[in-house]
């Protein structure tokens, strides 16, 4: 297990440790009163990132918040044990991560996979999430077109990621994390030191293949999809999608056709940010989740 160290995992008011969950040793950065009356808030990342994109989150919400950010398993200082990375297994992650904390319901939030991980947790698992919000993610009824359809190209590097051999070899390269980060964006959120980082957090074989893996998940997840796997499920914690409307990777299009499944699902864009928008935006971030968040009291 690697020990958490370095510039990019040391952040002031956050507190590190490992906890294990589903059979998995996973990697947890706390902050915020243990003692709250509020339910904790849990901060799932996506690819190609991990648990420091919250760090402006948490820094502005851990006085009033109990702010949990584990890394996916196969992300970060989290294990990468050779299975289970699907959106099912994730969610399943964070319940048993929830037990191993003794706590019974959380706010959630989560960004790109971590996004995907929260829909699949408030569908499967509704007894757990308080409220949640999705940054820049899909929700699984997708309402296909054939405008979305003209913008399949978006998903290149899926593609190339989930292709084996291939895909483990460019992620230890990093040159495919480094290109979604550089033009990912309406500005430029990271630094050079940031994107090196989070690439080199990938040239561990096994976290490497990590990530081929789970986009090997992702063109079995989309073809289920289309074929209604999730449209016997309704969700009804409730949600609010938060979408940088300027994405180039995934596209605005998969957004609508959320309504006959979802009780309480609001979806607001972003018009000047891309798919990073906890980066480029963080003061947003931050005021919807006080203001979605704050509305259960």
């Amino acid at each position: 297990m690697r020990r958490v160290s370095g510039e990019f995992s040391h952040v002031q008011g956050v507190e590190h440790r490992f906890v294990d969950a589903n059979g998995v040793r996973i990697h947890v950065a706390e902050s915020g009163p243990r003692g709250s009356a509020e339910p904790p808030i849990l901060l799932l990342h996506g690819w190609p990132q991990h648990w420091y994109m919250w760090r402006r989150v948490i820094g502005a919400l851990r006085g009033d918040f109990r702010l949990i950010a584990p890394d996916l398993r196969g992300f970060g200082w989290s294990e990468a044990p050779g299975r289970g990375y699907d959106g099912e297994t994730f969610a399943v992650d964070q319940v048993a991560l929830l037990d191993a904390l003794g706590i019974e319901r959380a706010f959630v939030v989560g960004h790109d996979w971590g996004g995907w991980t929260a829909m699949l947790l408030g569908l499967t698992h509704p007894d757990r999430v308080e409220r949640m919000m999705v940054l820049n993610a899909p929700h699984p009824w997708p309402h296909i077109t054939p405008r979305l359809v003209a913008e399949g190209w978006r998903s290149w590097y899926m593609w190339v990621i989930a292709t084996p051999g291939l895909g483990r070899w460019v992620q230890q390269q990093g040159w495919i994390a480094k290109n979604i980060l550089s033009r990912g964006n309406v500005g430029a959120p990271f630094a050079d030191a940031e994107i090196g980082a989070y690439m080199d957090s990938f040239r561990e074989r096994s976290r490497a293949l990590a990530v081929s893996h789970l986009y090997r998940y992702y063109q079995r997840a989309f073809r289920e999809g289309l074929t209604g796997r999730w449209r016997d499920h309704r969700l009804t914690v409730p949600t609010r999608v938060l979408f940088g409307e300027r994405d180039r990777y995934v596209s605005p299009r998969l957004l609508p056709g959320y309504e006959p499944y979802a009780d309480d699902m609001e979806v607001e864009l972003v018009p000047d940010s891309g798919h990073f928008v906890v980066d480029e935006k963080p003061d947003l971030v931050v005021e919807r989740a006080r203001q979605f968040f704050g509305q259960r009291r």
